[in-house]
């Protein structure tokens, strides 16, 4: 699922070898001036080329019934008589997209759309259903790359190279939004490298592509095309609360964990420990740096490479081995680029003079563990990402929502409209009893519990309202 996170200029000059026009014709056209004629590319055809080899995914995920059978008022009157009746199994649905990236099924999707499903399957641009297992999943890039079991050759797509994409340049995204089908939107590049902090997961590797192509629930996992026809991107997520903001994780990333997910079914990184951003002008200023390049060191964390390495907070490390390092950006593609057990030389700037440091890199944690490089989301965030705005009980807000006193849990303030939230029902002055069976009695205590769930994993909320008592059920963006 996709979060909750058209006017084109005309005249465009195609470049890059597109083999929509033909080279002579691009070759002898004469500059563009404002008496000459202006065309679109050809999107039909760019269209038609692409939707064989992109998947309509949907997925199926059994929940088990919990007990509950307890002491409370709303009590089925017969089990007085007769017992507890047994509860049916609950079942958990989603929808997303794929594409094909070899004509023997292997296709990538997000992990958000695969992850924690029992059962996947896949839907070709003629409605053919197949069934598909997880190869291997990525929850730090939110990437994961399924095996379609079906018999081949499959249509499939080239991928690109997302480094070379420009502002400006024409996309398409292909998808399945909202389980209608494959529907196709374009537009431009609107901005590159974005963070979005979408969760603490993936926050240290975020780097998506911008587009105001359409990109809606459902068309997570879809590809991001080019003019080309190559895959630039991986559609991930959307901005409800602004109009024509996609996002989509290079497929660059894509390309450099494809081996590992082929091969280990996960993604093994180097980790140094340490908290890092940017160098702004106000940190160049107030360390007295030569320049905005590098990665200023905020936090090390306790007992990491890092902190053995000698690394202190305010140090800004400035290379790797050698190679500059130029941003935040960097420093963590480099570290996790390199297998645990390797050394390195960090060169840093300390107290404005340059120095050599070497450091031994461990393993980067898995899904759901606490270390990672960068910074770390505030408890806040975690009831946030549903699109959440509780708060503790007290008296005043017991009376005003007519709350009893036996009733503990934390308060609905407000639901944030199109939100995951939204989406199961939950609403303003509902009370927040228990995630996933373990109660909860404060906010803080709420938003620890979310913190320790994974990306795409079943969530069942046990909610007061009104008097009653119920579940809602979601997955975890």
């Amino acid at each position: 699922m996709a979060v909750g996170v058209a006017g084109f200029a005309a005249g465009v000059v195609f470049t890059g070898g597109s083999n929509l026009s033909s080279s002579t014709q691009a070759q002898t056209a004469p500059a563009a001036s404002a008496s000459s004629p202006r065309t679109f590319p050809d999107f039909a055809s760019l269209a038609e080329r692409v939707m064989p080899a992109v998947l309509a995914v949907t997925t199926e995920d059994v929940i088990s019934p919990r007990d509950l059978r307890r002491m409370h008022p709303d009590m089925d009157p017969f089990e007085f008589f007769f017992g507890p009746r047994a509860l049916p199994k609950q079942k958990a649905f989603g929808a997303g997209s794929a594409f094909f990236i070899s004509a023997d099924g292997l296709a990538l999707t997000n992990n958000h759309v695969v992850a924690g499903a029992e059962k996947i399957f896949v839907f070709t641009d003629d409605r053919t259903r197949f069934e598909a297992k997880v190869v291997g999943r990525d929850p730090a890039t939110d990437l994961a790359l399924i095996k379609v079991q079906g018999k081949g050759p499959f249509a499939f797509l080239p991928l690109g190279d997302s480094d070379a994409l420009r502002v400006g340049e024409w996309v398409m995204a292909v998808g399945n939004p909202l389980g209608i089908g494959q529907t196709v939107t374009v537009g431009v590049v609107s901005g590159k490298g974005r963070t979005l902090n979408l969760s603490r997961t993936t926050m240290s590797f975020e780097n998506f592509i911008q587009t105001d192509a359409a990109i809606n629930r459902g068309n997570s996992g879809g590809p991001l095309i080019n003019l080309k026809g190559e895959v630039v991107g991986i559609n991930t997520a959307m901005n409800a609360g602004a109009e024509n903001m996609g996002f989509a994780v290079p497929v660059n990333t894509a390309k450099a964990i494809l081996p590992q997910l082929k091969e280990k079914g996960k993604v093994v990184r180097g980790y140094l420990g340490v908290n890092i951003t940017d160098v702004t002008a106000e940190h160049q200023e107030a360390f007295n740096l030569p320049s905005r390049e590098g990665a200023l060191v905020h936090d090390v964390m306790e007992g990491s490479p890092a902190e053995k390495a000698g690394l202190k907070h305010g140090d800004v490390i400035v290379g790797i081995n050698g190679k500059p390092i130029k941003s935040q950006r960097e420093l963590i593609d480099t570290v996790a680029s390199m297998p645990p057990g390797t050394k390195v030389e960090l060169e840093i700037i300390r107290e404005g003079k340059h120095k050599t440091l070497t450091a031994t890199l461990a393993e980067r944690k898995g899904e759901g563990e606490d270390e990672e490089e960068g910074e770390s989301e505030t408890p806040q965030e975690a009831a946030a990402r549903l699109g959440l705005d509780v708060t503790d009980l007290n008296a005043r807000l017991r009376r005003q929502f007519d709350i009893p006193n036996s009733v503990d849990g934390v308060l609905v303030q407000d639901v944030e409209d199109l939100s995951v939230a939204d989406e199961a029902g939950i609403m303003p002055g509902d009370v927040i009893l228990e995630v996933n069976g373990q109660a909860v009695d404060s906010v803080d205590e709420f938003n620890q519990k979310l913190e320790k769930l994974r990306s795409g994993q079943a969530v069942r909320l046990y909610l007061y309202r009104q008097g009653s008592k119920r579940f809602v059920v979601f997955r975890m963006p």
